[in-house]
């Protein structure tokens, strides 16, 4: 009787740490999964929301939003951001299927027709951070944000004519020049990118933001084709660039 309850006890003591542990790590998981539940833009399961921050998911959903139009323009929706969803025009390598327009947007001289991605992408950077830092660096608001065009039916430069076409020959580009602030102030990359700290460091932290939210972005940094603009894109390539 002694050996099988010292038996007993043996099987318990080993029983009873397993016991806690898993107790543990149910609890660690719950606590983990309210804390997603609370934060969704860590959470890679909750769907898309542009008016969240920027989290540790958003890099991966806005990936998968490059080969879905339609659940692109679904994050739109849910997002509250108007767009007008334009009809398929081009054919070949400039065939554009998927032209969405952002709407009530501050672009100028036009709110140009580009891909679902990009037009996602513009409305989280401006949001979440060329507003954000505008306050920050330079005290106003961004009233205009100017562009170089979306569109262009071309192979990359300096490509040839038998190198790969670019982002733009499907509009799946825009090229942003400068911001001009509710104060009357205007922040050119030509102008302010080597000029005024304050617009300097507003210029290159809204470059390094962009590159959480689109797949390229070109700047001064990268050569001299973009001394004037940042090139931002949604390339389906696997890496990105940031520069």
């Amino acid at each position: 009787m002694a050996r099988k309850a010292r038996t007993k006890r043996k099987r318990a003591g080993r029983i009873m740490p397993r016991v806690l542990l898993l107790a543990a790590i149910g609890i660690a998981g719950l606590a983990g999964w309210n804390w997603l539940s609370a934060h969704p833009e860590h959470n890679p399961i909750a769907p898309l929301d542009l008016r969240d921050p920027i989290g540790w998911a958003t890099a991966t959903k806005l990936t998968a939003l490059k080969a879905d139009t339609p659940e692109c323009r679904a994050v739109l929706d849910r997002s509250e951001v108007a767009y007008a969803a334009l009809p398929a025009t081009g054919e070949g390598a400039c065939a554009r299927p998927d032209r969405t327009q952002l709407e009530a947007f501050p672009l100028a001289p036009n709110s140009p027709a580009v891909t679902c991605p990009v037009a996602t992408g513009l409305a989280l950077w401006r949001a979440k951070s060329v507003e954000l830092a505008a306050r920050e660096y330079l005290g106003s608001e961004v009233v205009r944000i100017e562009h170089m065009g979306a569109f262009n039916c071309r192979r990359m430069r300096g490509s040839g004519s038998g190198g790969g076409w670019s982002e733009h020959a499907t509009s799946n580009a825009i090229d942003i020049s400068a911001f001009v602030l509710a104060d009357g102030r205007r922040v050119s990359v030509l102008d302010d990118w080597d000029g005024d700290a304050d617009a300097a460091a507003f210029l290159r932290f809204i470059r390094d933001d962009a590159c959480g939210v689109f797949a390229t972005v070109l700047s001064p940094d990268f050569n001299a084709a973009h001394a004037d603009h940042f090139h931002l894109d949604q390339s389906t390539r696997w890496v990105g660039v940031c520069r």
